[in-house]
């Protein structure tokens, strides 16, 4: 019991590391996460900060200069070394993946995610084909291709170019959906789209293959989300399945680490879990939280 509990606080320290950053590195950096379980290698294709959200719970600061755009040599270079680094253990000696456990190591994913929405980059498809030789490279056979993404733009022609290289290559989508009313997700993620095209891009994309809806819940002022929203929201995914779209599971989570906003808070594990019993209550769906 003792060894599991001291298991649990080192991890609990690893996820509050969550510093986008490794060595010098513009594109490519690791974090211990949450919702891979592990090792997740992470790959930025929006070093100047490029979002068509501003979702009030993200730690990333949009103002300021604006860093060089993406360097796709580099990333590939930047790349093979943090897998070099895995490989030979050396990636292990400093925080937070000194935390990591002998049985907790190993790369889980290479995820396009990092300071900005992938989905804007025209050049994503090349990207992906980038970490996919890599994995190949570095015989991670069992490491997923993930694009987070917040699905804004995943009814444009590049993007879908971009999406049937990924599924190529045994990847998969986690698209974020953190409110079911209009009215809490322009209060939450501050999109330039509707709640309604974010619906059908997913709906669209759930029907060529299984994804991940990743929903973020949390505390704004003194309140969590208004009477009525888990519902609604409960409501949008089972309007997803219904109209033939697949959810392979559903990642319910809460603020790790500090936002911008001072306003917001994590919501508490039984919280997280109160949502997830509305949720399987409704809707026929694996649901996986990550307090």
């Amino acid at each position: 019991m003792a060894d599991s509990e001291t298991a649990s606080g080192r991890l609990t320290e690893a996820y509050r590391n969550h510093e986008r950053r490794w060595r010098h590195n513009r594109h490519v950096y690791g974090v211990v996460s949450r919702r891979s379980r592990g090792l997740s290698i992470g790959i930025n294709l929006n070093p100047g900060r490029e979002c068509n959200f501003d979702c009030v719970y993200c730690q990333v600061a949009r103002r300021g200069p604006r860093p060089p755009g993406v360097d796709f040599a580099l990333l590939e270079r930047e790349l093979d070394d943090i897998l070099r680094a895995e490989r030979d253990g050396s990636l292990y000696a400093d925080p937070p993946f000194s935390l990591l456990g002998a049985v907790e190591r190993g790369v889980r994913d290479l995820a396009f995610s990092g300071d900005g929405e992938p989905t804007l980059h025209p050049r994503l498809a090349e990207a992906v084909r980038i970490a996919a030789a890599a994995r190949t490279r570095f015989g991670l056979d069992d490491a997923r291709l993930v694009l987070l993404t917040n699905a804004g733009y995943l009814d444009r022609p590049a993007v879908g170019a971009a999406l049937a290289a990924l599924y190529a290559h045994g990847g998969e989508v986690w698209a974020k959906l953190d409110a079911g009313s209009e009215a809490w997700f322009r209060r939450v993620n501050r999109a330039r789209v509707p709640l309604g095209r974010i619906l059908e891009n997913i709906l669209g994309a759930a029907r060529n293959r299984p994804l991940v809806i990743q929903s973020l819940w949390m505390r704004l002022g003194s309140a969590g989300p208004p009477p009525g929203e888990i519902e609604t929201w409960c409501g949008r995914i089972g309007d997803i399945i219904a109209g033939g779209g697949r959810i392979r599971a559903v990642h319910l989570y809460t603020v790790a680490r500090s936002p911008a906003d001072r306003a917001v808070s994590p919501l508490a594990p039984h919280d997280l879990e109160a949502i997830a019993s509305v949720l399987r209550a409704s809707v026929p769906v694996a649901v996986d939280i990550f307090p």
